[in-house]
């Protein structure tokens, strides 16, 4: 069995876990950093009458891709090394033909693929994930997303607990210095009701403040559910978005058993979107209600290893070798079957989307 890992260059441990896991189970894994391509890597696809071939070359070690028998589509930074001295349109151009040539080849591969990007495209939207979750009977918070300054101090006014903000896509500022300023989810005090002029350039969410007991990350791979917790409000700063003190935090994560409902309402938001795998936010609040948040369909794990009982390495490597394709894409719920039009229209635009963190 032959793996292929679509990652790039800087990604995490969660790579080499995977990897020692897939190698202990007599598999084999062939790692793509897409930020290689095409400046290090070589991509060659051949249609010709007697054969097909999509050879991929990585430094000396080559793989034909008609012989991959599973693919984990991790992370993608395609063209990143490109040089930024080409003319800004040739350099965007080549960065065009980079993504369409990668993305043809990973569509053209017929094993399992964990997960589809039309899949992961489709359940990347936040707000189709927050409309599922309430279909399925999941508790989320109260949410508005609007550039309208009147709705937002309207809304504030039915969060009694405070109210925070946060961005749908995931984005970070860069300071003169080239260092990356992320944006985290924050508090809305009264003076940035009065400050929300802004929002004519650009939209925002907002949410009631749910109260936190616990911040539970469920990492669900098939059928199996995977579930740590963290006092985040132990920290100051880690007490709107634990991943401000995500260092300090690393040690302070214990294994956590979610209800059933609670676990089978996920696997059904997870069979909506056609996902094998996804990372999700939960809090507990203080009267033990379990209020979905998001999943991120390609989220980190890596940390989570740490704590005994939580094998996620293991089980994504399981998946990729013995195939258990638990969501399969040519097969629809039966709420995808209620929201068919929604569906299509998200995964054609997920053929003219190719990035995503």
């Amino acid at each position: 069995m032959t793996v292929l890992i679509i990652t790039h260059s800087q990604d995490n441990e969660s790579i080499p876990l995977v990897i020692k896991a897939i190698e202990s189970e007599g598999g084999k894994a062939f790692r793509f950093d897409t930020d290689r391509f095409p400046t290090e890597v070589q991509l060659d696809i051949c249609y010709k009458s007697e054969c097909e071939q999509v050879i991929l070359t990585n430094d000396n070690e080559k793989l034909n891709l008609n012989e991959v028998s599973a693919v984990w589509y991790r992370r993608i930074a395609i063209g990143a090394r490109i040089p930024k001295t080409l003319d800004k349109q040739l350099r965007q151009a080549s960065i065009g033909e980079c993504r369409a040539t990668i993305q043809g080849a990973i569509a053209s591969i017929r094993g399992f693929h964990l997960d589809r990007v039309a899949n992961i495209r489709l359940a990347e939207n936040k707000q189709l994930q927050l409309q599922v979750a309430r279909e399925v009977g999941l508790d989320t918070p109260h949410t508005l997303t609007t550039n309208n300054p009147q709705a937002v101090k309207k809304f504030a006014q039915d969060c009694e607990g405070g109210m925070i903000t946060k961005m749908l896509s995931s984005f970070a500022i860069y300071d003169q210095l080239g260092q990356e300023n992320v944006v985290f989810t924050n508090s809305v005090s009264s003076e940035d009701l009065e400050n929300l002029d802004g929002l004519h350039l650009c939209p925002m969410t907002f949410q009631e403040k749910v109260p936190k007991a616990l911040e539970l990350r469920t990492i669900i791979v098939g059928k199996q559910v995977f579930t740590a917790a963290v006092d985040s409000q132990a920290l100051h700063h880690a007490r709107n978005d634990w991943r401000r003190e995500g260092i300090a935090l690393l040690n302070a994560w214990e294994l956590y058993n979610l209800p059933q409902d609670v676990e089978k309402k996920l696997l059904q938001l997870m069979d909506y979107f056609g996902l094998n795998y996804g990372a999700i936010d939960i809090i507990l609040t203080p009267d033990n209600r379990h209020v979905f948040l998001e999943v991120n369909p390609v989220g980190e794990f890596f940390w989570l290893e740490k704590t005994p009982g939580l094998p996620i390495s293991n089980a994504i490597a399981q998946t990729l070798l013995t195939f258990e394709e638990t969501h399969p894409s040519s097969q629809f719920s039966s709420l995808q079957r209620k929201n068919s039009l929604v569906t299509s229209a998200f995964q054609h635009q997920a053929n003219n989307t190719t990035s995503y963190k």
